[in-house]
């Protein structure tokens, strides 16, 4: 069987480099402007982490050539970049039987739609399955064991990407056949990284992470159902899980934007230094937009979007949060 990762960002070679023996052929896919002359000619990537790929992986601007003969394309580009990547996809001749994994996670604007949406949108005939959990690629690289989810309307396809893609002792792989909720819970949680590096680096405590953490999770999950998610989606790997993961490691870029975000850094400056994407940046915008159209309140998303786009001051942010008019907290079981 033939793998093809499109993107060479840091978790799409992370991807390549951890499923490299699961198939016979291996092939990576960037823009020749992101492919550095190090890891054409020798397979390895020192930034935003170092990354060294097997020999047999192919790493080609060709888009034609890459997606030839692949069973299985994973896209781990950018969610700007995803209908793009996905037009051009058409143009090379992607096939409707090849399946299309996509592994990104944030929502388009300003069309609002989640990743399958967008795919679908232009590729509506493909097979298509969502990749997502706990995944943070520097753990991953470090060999270290974690579990993610596929999910797929048709559970043939996700037990195949499932079966396909799973490595013993460190890629434990589940199916579900809650898209909405999967993808949804990816995205939204990486707003509140943002939030939960804000609040580590102003010093606010373990009560407060807890907290945060919390009213957090019943954002995602209040603006999840109403989409139409199984609540019980949330509280798995690509919703709980993932949550715990990126509010708790300063791997994660986007509580690290948090953080910075945090020492009164500008959010373009911070991803400039990052050197990669964060995509709970532009999702804090999606977000709240949702909130607006759906009638749903979400303070923590809301105060991050301010955080990011204003220049509200994090004091004056905190005290906007903690004395908000008093309610009673949700139930959804």
């Amino acid at each position: 069987m033939k793998l093809t990762v499109i993107g060479a960002g840091c978790w799409g070679l992370t991807l390549a480099w951890l499923l490299t023996d699961n198939f016979e052929k291996v092939t990576v896919w960037g823009r020749e402007q992101d492919l550095s002359e190090d890891l054409i000619k020798n397979k390895h990537c020192s930034k935003p982490l170092e990354v060294q790929l097997a020999d047999k992986v192919e790493v080609t601007s060709d888009l034609v050539s890459a997606i030839d003969g692949a069973d299985i394309i994973l896209n781990v580009v950018a969610t700007s970049g995803t209908r793009n990547v996905c037009e051009n996809l058409k143009k090379a001749g992607i096939k409707s039987e090849q399946i299309l994994v996509n592994a990104s996670k944030g929502i388009e604007l300003p069309s609002l739609m989640r990743m399958s949406e967008v795919i679908k949108d232009v590729l509506p005939e493909q097979k298509l399955a969502i990749l997502s959990g706990p995944t943070l690629a520097k753990e991953v690289l470090a060999g270290k064991p974690t579990a993610a989810c596929v999910a797929c309307e048709d559970i043939e396809i996700a037990e195949f990407v499932q079966k396909a893609c799973n490595v013993p002792n460190r890629f434990r792989l589940y199916t579900n056949n809650d898209v909405i909720g999967v993808e949804l819970g990816g995205s939204l949680k990486n707003v509140i990284a943002i939030a939960s590096g804000f609040a580590h680096e102003m010093g606010l405590g373990d009560n407060c992470a807890g907290a945060l953490l919390t009213r957090g999770m019943a954002e995602i999950v209040r603006v999840s159902i109403t989409l139409g998610a199984n609540p019980s989606t949330l509280y798995g790997l690509s919703g709980m899980g993932d949550l715990i993961a990126t509010c708790s490691s300063p791997m994660s870029r986007n509580y690290t934007v948090g953080s910075m975000l945090a020492k009164g850094k500008k959010v373009d400056d911070i991803l400039k230094e990052l050197g990669s994407v964060a995509e709970g940046v532009k999702t804090s915008k999606a977000i709240c937009e949702l909130a607006k159209k759906l009638d749903i309140e979400v303070p923590v998303s809301s105060a991050i979007y301010e955080a990011v786009y204003t220049d509200i001051t994090p004091k004056e942010l905190l005290c906007k949060l903690m004395n908000r008019k008093l309610k009673e907290e949700e139930r959804y079981v």
